[in-house]
């Protein structure tokens, strides 16, 4: 039924461009009604997706803290990127997919967001200090099926940086929008040319800054849906714009991202400064934290659902045990190496109890290396 629809209105919309004045459109309900419509009253057919399992996309995978150049000794940090994930057997699809990040940059700053009595002062919503990133359409991802972000500098980086990431890829998506006012050349190299413009994500800059900095040490990153307004109207809206306590001017300036936007999120601590570290994501996002060792070439990995991966039956046969790939004491507690697995033909469910403490572990190197 809908591919004779769609060739019904391609055929109508060539005829209404000939000759307008002449034609209706009937268009046919699922109840067999029908409705009417002058052509010459009709200015613009346009088709949607409706939102479907969008509660489904995780975040699974950050890369954040770059990796040692090729001498050993500097480190290369303009190469971030993170790994979206759809845990259910059904396609999801998200309208108005946007990223971002709460403030401070780094979890051991001094956080003004506090009060005296030690709490955070929002509840409802998370502060995305600096600018966010958006999807241009709808983000479809099928079943147990992933999609790659790169945050800067979408080309193949380990030609320069052997232990770096390689970005050229058709089906990944990369934050690119000069016009936006994220436009430093060393952050923003024109994205490989195999990468469609339509996976460009677009940004709107409230803040300050020629580079959406996301932190190299220990970022607060969330992914969100705007309701009822596209993410750029929204962050374009002047009314939504809230200074970091006490201060004024556009670097201290942030978006009010409802909580009930927020479909994922996961608080970064650096390893050794948990004890100074405070929280920027309230606990109904993420109750807790996962560490990372920065410029060495780490991920932070989300932990797999051993017993409801283990569960499905067409994984019989194709799980890989015994993974190896954690760093220290932060491992995969379920022993699965989702990544060996899902090469032998296995779906994985990944483990999502809003508390990154429970569902992530620091992973030594990021999994679209193939590694």
């Amino acid at each position: 039924m809908k591919k004779t629809i769609l060739t019904f209105v391609t055929a109508f919309v060539s005829l209404f461009s000939a000759q307008a004045q002449t034609w209706n459109m009937i268009v046919t309900h699922e109840d067999g009604s029908t409705d009417t419509i002058p052509t010459a009253k009709v200015k613009n057919v346009s088709f949607s997706l409706p939102d479907q399992n969008a509660d489904q996309i995780l975040i699974k995978e950050l890369y954040n803290g770059g990796c040692l150049a090729n001498d050993g000794v500097k480190t290369f940090t303009k190469d971030q990127g993170v790994v979206l994930y759809n845990n259910c057997s059904q396609v999801a699809v998200a309208n108005n997919l946007a990223v971002g990040f709460a403030g401070p940059y780094n979890s051991a700053a001094s956080n003004n967001w506090y009060t005296t009595d030690g709490q955070l002062s929002y509840s409802d919503y998370i502060p995305a200090l600096m600018g966010i990133w958006y999807f241009q359409t709808p983000l479809i991802i099928q079943p147990y099926s992933q999609v790659v972000i790169s945050f800067k500098n979408a080309i193949d980086n380990t030609q320069t940086y052997s232990n770096s990431v390689n970005y050229a890829n058709k089906d990944y998506y990369t934050t690119y929008d000069p016009e936006s006012g994220f436009n430093q050349t060393s952050s923003y190299a024109a994205p490989a040319d195999v990468i469609p413009t339509s996976h460009y994500l677009k940004a709107v800059e409230y803040g300050q800054g020629t580079a959406w900095a996301l932190s190299v040490v220990s970022p607060a990153f969330f992914i969100f849906q705007t309701q009822n307004v596209t993410p750029a109207d929204y962050a374009n809206n002047t009314d939504n714009i809230i200074y970091d306590p006490g201060k004024t001017g556009p670097v201290y300036a942030n978006l009010k991202v409802p909580t009930s936007w927020i479909l994922d999120g996961i608080e970064v601590y650096n390893a050794g400064g948990e004890n100074v570290s405070k929280k920027r994501l309230t606990a109904d996002i993420d109750a807790g934290y996962v560490s990372l060792t920065n410029k060495l070439g780490h991920t932070l990995y989300r932990n797999v659902d051993k017993e409801a991966t283990e569960a499905l039956p067409e994984n019989a046969g194709k799980l890989v045990y015994n993974y190896a790939l954690g760093v220290g004491n932060s491992t995969d507690p379920s022993g699965i190496d989702a990544e060996a697995s899902i090469k032998q033909g296995a779906h994985i469910i990944y483990q999502d109890t809003n508390n990154s403490t429970n569902d992530f572990h620091e992973r030594q190197k990021f999994s679209i290396r193939g590694e």
